[in-house]
C-alpha cells in the first residue's frame, strides 16, 4: 500500500532566472492545483540561475510544505533541468510539466486533469494561439513541426506542441529509462507512446523576464530533435552524392563526345570554378552532417551523469525522499 505522504501528483518546474514571475506562477499555480481537490507538490529545479531565483524558491518552501527545491551545480540546459524535475516527482497518479514563465498558463492544467481518463497516459497542451511571438518565430516553430512529421521515422510528434503536459506515472517510469545526453524531450515524450489526447489553448505572451531562447538556440534545438529521431539527413547525403555522380558521368560523356565531334577546346574558367565549388560545398555539407552524428555518438559513449546536484529540499510533507532509482547522483 502506497504511503499517504506521497502526493497525487507532482507539478514538474525548470527554471533558469526566473525571479521576476517565479511568486506569481506560484500563486496562480496553487490555486489551480487546490481546486483540483487531491494531494500535490510542486518540484521547482534551479538550472543554474544567476539571479535570485533560488532564493525566491527556498522562500516559498519556508512558506509552503508541498514545495521542493532541486538546485543543480551549474547550468545543464532546459532538457536536462526537466529530467532532473521528472526525477525527483513523486506523485503516484500524474505528473504535469510547465515552465514558470506564464506562457503556458497554470489554469490550463485543470483542462489537462480533466482530459486525462483511465484510458489516456498524457494529455498535451496543444497551441490554439501564440501571442506575443513574432511572425517570423511563429513561422519556423510552424516549419520546424512539419518537418519533424517528415523525418520522424514512425513517431509522431504533435504539431504545435511543448513540453506542457501531464503524464500518468506508468508514462514516466518508461521516460525515465532513456537517458542519453542529447535529449530531445518532445520526441522522448513521442517516442515512449501510450494514448495521448491533446487539450488546446492560447499561450500567453511571457509575463516577465528575458527569455534564454535566440534564433541561433532554436536553430540548434531543432538540428537536436532532427538528428535526435532520424537518419533522413545522411540518407539525403546519400541520394544527393548518388544523383551528383549520375550529372558528372552524363556531364563526362557529354565532353567526349563533343571532343570527338568537334574536337578540343579550353573551357571556361567560371564553369569549371563553379562546379568545383558546388561539389566541394556538397561535400562539407554531408561531412558536417555526419559530423553531428558522430559528435552526438562520443559524447553518449562517455556514459557521464546527467546532471550533479549541489542541493535539495524536499517538501515537508514527505517523511523520507523516496526517488526514482534512475536518477543519476
Amino acid at each position: 500500500m502506497l504511503s499517504l505522504d506521497i502526493p497525487a501528483f507532482s507539478v514538474a518546474v525548470p527554471c533558469y532566472n526566473e525571479q521576476a514571475v517565479l511568486p506569481v506562477f506560484h500563486e496562480r499555480l496553487c490555486a489551480v492545483m487546490n481546486g483540483i481537490g487531491r494531494s500535490w507538490e510542486v518540484v521547482y529545479v534551479n538550472d543554474g540561475s544567476k539571479d535570485q531565483t533560488l532564493a525566491c524558491m527556498e522562500n516559498l518552501a519556508q512558506h509552503d510544505a508541498r514545495v521542493s527545491v532541486v538546485n543543480l551545480s551549474r547550468n545543464f540546459g532546459k532538457e536536462v533541468a526537466l529530467t532532473a524535475g521528472l526525477d525527483y516527482a513523486r506523485g503516484n497518479q500524474a505528473i504535469i510539466v510547465i515552465d514558470a514563465d506564464l506562457q503556458d498558463p497554470p489554469e490550463v492544467i485543470a483542462d489537462l486533469v480533466a482530459a486525462w481518463t483511465d484510458g489516456v497516459d498524457m494529455v498535451y497542451a496543444q497551441r490554439r494561439a501564440r501571442e506575443g511571438e513574432s511572425i517570423a518565430k511563429r513561422f519556423t516553430a510552424w516549419a520546424f513541426y512539419r518537418v519533424m512529421a517528415k523525418l520522424g521515422n514512425r513517431i509522431v510528434i504533435p504539431p504545435d506542441t511543448g513540453d506542457f503536459r501531464l503524464l500518468s506515472r506508468r508514462a514516466l517510469d518508461c521516460l525515465l529509462q532513456m537517458r542519453e545526453r542529447h535529449r530531445f524531450m518532445k520526441g522522448l515524450f513521442a517516442w515512449v507512446g501510450y494514448p495521448s489526447r491533446a487539450v488546446q489553448y492560447n499561450r500567453a505572451p511571457r509575463a516577465g523576464g528575458k527569455t534564454s531562447f535566440n534564433y541561433w538556440s532554436l536553430w540548434n534545438f531543432a538540428l537536436e530533435g532532427i538528428t535526435s529521431f532520424s537518419v533522413v539527413p545522411l540518407q539525403l547525403g546519400t541520394y544527393i552524392g548518388f544523383a551528383i555522380s549520375l550529372l558528372a558521368v552524363l556531364y563526362g560523356g557529354w565532353i567526349i563526345l563533343n571532343t570527338l565531334l568537334f574536337g578540343s577546346h579550353v573551357p571556361g574558367y567560371p564553369s569549371l570554378m563553379s562546379v568545383i565549388l558546388f561539389l566541394g560545398g556538397v561535400q562539407l555539407m554531408t561531412l558536417g552532417l555526419i559530423g553531428e552524428y558522430i559528435g552526438r555518438i562520443f559524447n553518449e559513449t562517455k556514459n557521464r551523469p546527467l546532471y550533479f546536484v549541489e542541493s535539495y529540499q524536499a517538501a515537508s510533507l514527505h517523511n523520507t525522499p523516496n526517488i526514482h532509482t534512475n536518477i543519476d547522483p
